[in-house]
């Protein structure tokens, strides 16, 4: 799977591939990463690409040609990419999104930065605008390193153990169980008992049950639709 990020600090980005799942991923070409500077599309002889905003407001705003023949770069490059935008007017960008995006074959991210981008752009171009929260930051790229990361990760072989994915929060509209590990008594806390007889029908129950109460507990609103979903009142 190929990840576009059109992005003017690069460097913001390609680090965070550097290590760990997705740099093993890289190397066995799962995915695949490519950069697009705007910079580098502008017809400014000083490879501006930004302006003040018509109507006036603060700050100043990506200009809509060096994005435009950018975006026309890659989608002449290949006519399957899939645009992603991110902006606080997209939806909120979720676990089922994640797993959706991991079936295309190229994902680009558009990340802006200043002010944000000319609309024109994003009307034109955006296939999908997301928003991972009701917050604003400085510029796209760590919001395109969030989804690229929770995509990646639902691409097939990317993990080393794809059971992983099976048991994970929001997974059936539940939060993760609580897991321990060794030793089993940590500073007069122990683990729960049953977790230690290998009895796999019981703890998997178990599991079950303190998945349900974790979400009752720290998200109630997501419990709700979990109910909803079972049809249960």
């Amino acid at each position: 799977m190929k990840f576009s990020f059109v992005t003017l600090f690069e460097n913001l980005i390609r680090p965070y591939f550097d290590d760990s799942i997705l740099n093993r991923a890289i190397k066995n070409q799962k995915i695949e990463l490519n950069f697009l500077n705007p910079r580098d599309f502008t017809k400014d002889k000083h490879k501006k690409v930004d302006e003040y905003m018509i109507g006036g407001g603060a700050g100043l705003l990506m200009q809509p040609q060096p994005l435009d023949d950018t975006l026309s770069k890659i989608k002449n490059d290949d006519k399957n990419v899939h645009i992603v935008f991110l902006s606080p007017v997209g939806k909120k960008f979720t676990q089922n999104d994640a797993k959706r995006l991991s079936k295309k074959s190229h994902i680009c991210f558009v990340c802006g930065r200043y002010e944000g981008i000319d609309e024109r752009i994003i009307e034109k171009w955006a296939n999908e605008i997301f928003c991972i929260g009701d917050f604003i930051m400085t510029g796209g790229e760590l919001g395109a390193l969030c989804l690229c990361d929770a995509i990646s990760r639902n691409v097939n072989e990317v993990l080393g153990n794809a059971k992983s994915l099976e048991v994970e929060s929001f997974e059936e509209n539940l939060l993760e169980a609580p897991s321990f590990t060794k030793p089993n008594e940590f500073e007069n806390s122990f683990v729960i008992s049953d977790f230690l007889k290998g009895n796999h029908a019981i703890i998997q129950a178990l599991k079950n049950d303190l998945a349900h109460c974790k979400t009752v507990f720290f998200r109630p609103d997501l419990y709700q639709k979990c109910k909803i979903k079972k049809g249960k009142k």
